[in-house]
């Protein structure tokens, strides 16, 4: 199995003090470094996680990063697929230490999704990470892609701008108690009500905010790193899939079934089912993909029941996004998946803010992501005291 023995992140929000993303990558690695226990030299494998070269304006950057964090002679690499990229990157990782091609990893994911660019620009840019023949060269944006999709799945359950408001109010709330959260508010449902609509149903604060940051983990071959903690988190399980990137090709448009089908195959990797994750933190780039990324993970039958029933706030049956979501937290691309997976060990081994740490930390925790509207979908299962 492969061990998490280090986790950190940044702060996530709009950086306005000069720094960059490698001073943010930077910060974040030497974090985790030092909970790892580990030296630079014991690290033979970087892999880095940006969506867009036009945010960090730099091609190639693992091999900048590497420099910069001293880590020259490793391999390294930069792996993208959108907001899954995170994700993928920790992927990466596991598997070419499973492969036995690296013994101690590091993940860096980081971009600075706020600061570089207009958000005008930064809108532009997210319409032609779709399919940009078909949407993005035709001005259609990102909003207005989940919020067509979202109309399918609200449609089809009986959803309604309750649900929506839930959900804002929920992870905003969350971030409250998260120091590095971009957007810790208090919100009502009036105040949502009231803020303008964006594209159908989907308002100003039913969407997350653009951010700037950055989060690392270390990775291990099992008992392979000196005095590794008794309690660290494991990876039992990681999943991928992908889906058709035009909704208008899709025999469902308004379920992810990438997602449904990447954690299947997490599940059977780690010979476990949905019931038996405790803890959540899942892609919300709007209130209502969380929504359907909780029912295509295979975390409720009905979800409406559930959500009346409060089974993913603190305290419920699976908490969902404690460390406050996109939403909530923040989201800076390349982070976002790399950030989820460190959450989830600190939440695993009890190491996260005291306000966020669930009473009983659970024994299995997922991470969540996908890129587009859940046309690519990287999933991961994390266990503690196997």
């Amino acid at each position: 199995m492969v061990s998490v023995i280090g986790a950190s992140l940044t702060e996530f929000g709009r950086r306005k003090d000069g720094s960059s993303f490698r001073d943010w990558a930077a910060d974040a690695f030497e974090s985790a470094l030092s909970m790892s226990g580990l030296e630079r030299s014991d690290i033979d494998l970087l892999a880095c996680s940006s969506e867009s070269d036009f945010f960090t304006f730099q091609l190639n950057p693992a091999s900048v990063i590497a420099g910069d964090l001293g880590l020259t002679g490793a391999a390294s690499m930069r792996v993208e697929g959108g907001g899954a990229s995170g994700q993928l990157a920790v992927h990466s990782a596991v598997n070419a230490i499973r492969s036995g091609q690296a013994k101690r990893a590091a993940v860096v994911g980081f971009d600075p999704s706020a600061s570089q660019l207009s958000a005008a620009a930064v809108k532009e840019l997210y319409c032609l990470s779709f399919d940009a023949w078909t949407d993005g060269m035709t001005g259609t944006s990102s909003t207005v892609l989940y919020a067509l999709s979202f109309q399918f799945f609200m449609e089809t359950r009986g959803l309604d701008e309750r649900h929506l408001a839930q959900v804002t109010i929920q992870n905003r709330d969350n971030a409250l108690s998260n120091a590095k959260a971009h957007l810790g508010r208090r919100h009502s449902a009036q105040e949502i009500y009231a803020s303008p609509i964006i594209a159908s149903p989907y308002r100003r604060l039913h969407c997350s905010p653009l951010s700037d940051g950055a989060a690392a983990i270390i990775l291990s071959e099992r008992n392979s790193a000196p005095n590794q903690r008794r309690n660290a988190p494991r990876i039992v399980g990681i999943g991928a899939s992908s889906d058709k990137p035009r909704l208008g090709a899709r025999n469902a448009p308004g379920e992810f079934r990438s997602k449904t089908a990447a954690m299947k195959i997490a599940c059977a990797s780690a010979g476990l089912t949905p019931a038996d994750i405790g803890l959540a933190e899942i892609y919300d780039a709007y209130a209502g993909a969380q929504l359907q990324a909780i029912e295509a993970l295979g975390f409720t039958d009905d979800i409406i029941c559930d959500l009346e029933r409060d089974a993913f706030r603190p305290g419920g049956r699976l908490p969902v996004n404690l460390s406050g979501g996109l939403m909530g937290q923040g989201a800076p691309a390349g982070a976002i998946g790399v950030g989820q997976t460190a959450n989830c060990a600190l939440f695993l081994e009890g190491l996260h803010y005291s306000e966020l740490q669930p009473a009983s930390p659970p024994k299995y925790a997922l991470a969540d992501t996908h890129g587009g509207v859940c046309t690519t979908s990287a999933v991961t299962i994390l266990g503690v005291g196997l």
